[in-house]
């Protein structure tokens, strides 16, 4: 039994079977019609939620399987019992259990606890199977990862953490490019450095946006305000205003560069509107690809 909390939690050569898996479930939707029949997979959301669970709910139900989709205020954790209780409890009726939740201790303890395979559907820490679309649709359009260089720009939260983890994985060269003081946390980039010593990867942390997106072959970014910290809205517009993914990025990078946002996206914030609908988006397509990802990633725990 496996769990996928987070990149680091697969090898590189298990990262690029999925990926190369994910590639046949797009091209050959029908042999997999059945690939979980008869599978049950719990689905718990402690967050809100579009296209994880629109493309989690799709891909077990087009697979066969049987979707138990459940917000966190229909369960007994919103009235106390403790997360290995529910983890004991649901194992013995599902074979998987896919959350979204906060703080990334829940999904250890959840999968310590219990005997089915947990999936981290997003945590405050990573955001893997957003990872495992975002790879599927760069090598859709440059081909191999290997040495291609990514460029991150904005909060360096879980979405950065899991870029950093799959770039190192698949010798990509990742920068980050954040406002002071809104680096990725230092333990991840400790790892990722690890891994880059095994397969040949490079990470570079930065407060230059331009140092970051100079002869990038892939541009991306997120919100500057992920789910909790609505609060700090106001003052992180301020703070992180020369962070736009704009088209002084797009023309600072490679000429066939692509642009990515995992959304959803405040236009005018962190990516111009001019550039997220432009020629060299790839966002719709990334978007699309975590139903294939998600299909393959299920696939593989549950055969």
């Amino acid at each position: 039994m496996r769990d996928f909390l987070s990149i680091d939690d697969v090898s590189s050569e298990e990262l690029v079977a999925l990926l190369d898996k994910a590639d046949e479930v797009k091209s050959k939707p029908d042999q997999y019609s059945q690939q979980i029949a008869g599978k049950q997979v719990a689905l718990i959301f402690e967050k809100p939620s579009t296209r994880t669970r629109v493309s989690f709910e799709a891909a077990v139900a087009s697979m066969g399987g049987h979707p138990i989709v459940l917000r966190g205020d229909e369960l007994q954790l919103g009235r106390g019992e403790t997360i290995e209780d529910t983890g004991r409890v649901l194992s013995r009726y599902v074979d998987a259990i896919v959350v979204r939740t906060f703080g990334q201790e829940r999904l250890t303890a959840l999968a310590e606890s219990g005997s089915a395979p947990v999936v981290n559907a997003l945590s405050d820490y990573s955001h893997p199977c957003q990872c495992l679309a975002d790879l599927q649709t760069i090598r859709a359009s440059k081909g191999d990862l290997g040495g291609l260089a990514l460029a991150y720009v904005g909060d360096g939260n879980n979405v950065a953490h899991s870029l950093m983890f799959g770039g190192a994985k698949t010798s990509m060269d990742v920068r980050i490019a954040t406002p002071p003081g809104y680096e990725p946390l230092g333990e991840v980039v400790e790892r990722c450095n690890e891994i880059n010593l095994e397969t040949g990867g490079k990470l570079t942390v930065t407060n230059d946006v331009l140092e970051a997106a100079r002869g990038a072959d892939v541009l991306y970014t997120d919100v500057w305000a992920s789910m909790g910290q609505e609060g700090e809205a106001p003052e992180r517009l301020e703070l992180f205003s020369d962070y736009q993914l704009d088209q002084r990025l797009v023309e600072a990078a490679d000429e066939d560069v692509i642009v990515m946002h995992c959304l959803p996206a405040h236009r005018g914030e962190e990516i111009a509107a001019e550039v997220m609908d432009g020629p060299h988006s790839v966002v719709w397509d990334q978007a699309e690809n975590r139903l294939h990802t998600q299909k393959a990633l299920l696939a593989w725990l549950l055969s």
